[in-house]
Order: structure tokens, then sequence, then C-alpha cells
């Protein structure tokens, strides 16, 4: 993957970021607008990570640290790029990102019914935690 360039999202890549998820991404969230992506963006810069070959982007992961826990959302890569190495290269950023913010343990949110990533996030040596649910309030209507 030599080709492949990651780095950290800026306000100019997010509508590009937000149709890509259209594509690429399983599901949807509250948050999938340009004012939920430019707060994540404006509040932590380094958490929305980006992959990209040859100036295309082909992969998204926020890496999301409160000062206590890591969590993981969003890691897609573009379904003609697959199987490629993108989403091992982002979560590998993601990672060292939370080691240098003194993270001890990630977490992510993956969809029940997604049983690709449910594939592909053991690989990465992820386990499910079966006694926990989760529980959401939306706070606007």
């Amino acid at each position: 993957m030599s080709d492949l360039r990651i780095r950290a999202a800026t306000p100019d890549d997010l509508d590009t970021v937000l149709a890509f998820w259209k594509t690429a991404a399983e599901g949807t969230s509250i948050s999938d607008d340009r004012d939920g992506v430019e707060r994540l963006v404006a509040r932590d810069p380094g958490a929305l990570i980006l992959a990209e070959r040859g100036g295309e982007l082909v992969g998204t992961v926020i890496a999301g640290f409160d000062g206590w826990r890591c969590h993981l959302y969003r890691l897609a890569a573009h379904p003609a790029y697959r199987r490629q190495g993108i989403g091992s290269a982002l979560l590998a950023a993601a990672e060292e990102r939370f080691v240098r913010l003194g993270g001890r343990r990630a977490d992510a949110m993956v969809l029940t019914r997604n049983e690709t990533a449910h594939h592909a996030w053991r690989a990465a040596g992820y386990t499910p935690e079966e006694k926990w649910r989760r529980w959401v309030k939306p706070l606007t209507d």
C-alpha cells in the first residue's frame, strides 16, 4: 500500500467525505451532515482520518478520544478498493493516534446486521462484548 496516503481531514474535505459515506459506509447517523462533521473536525482536528490513493478518497475512520476512552466510527473503504489493506491502514493510524493520546483500549460502533464488517473487525483483533448494549436518546428533533 505504498501508494496509500493517510492523513487527517480538513474542513475542505467535508463535502467529499459526506458524499463518500453515501457510497461506502453502511447505515446513517444523526450526525452525518455538514454541521455534524464540521463540529467534529473543529473540536478534534485529528479524529477524522482519510485514506487517499492518487488523490481520490478511498477510506475513512473516525478515531475519537474523549480523554478517557477511544471510540472508532465510520471505518469505510470504497467498494471498488475493498480487501486491499485500506481498513487495516486506517485502523493502524487510529490506534497509533490513541496510543499517542494515552488511550488504553479502543471500541468500535459496528452495526449488528453488517456481517462483512464483523469479519473485518475480528481480523483486526476486535471482539464483540455481548454483555453491553448501546442506549441512545436523540437530543434534537
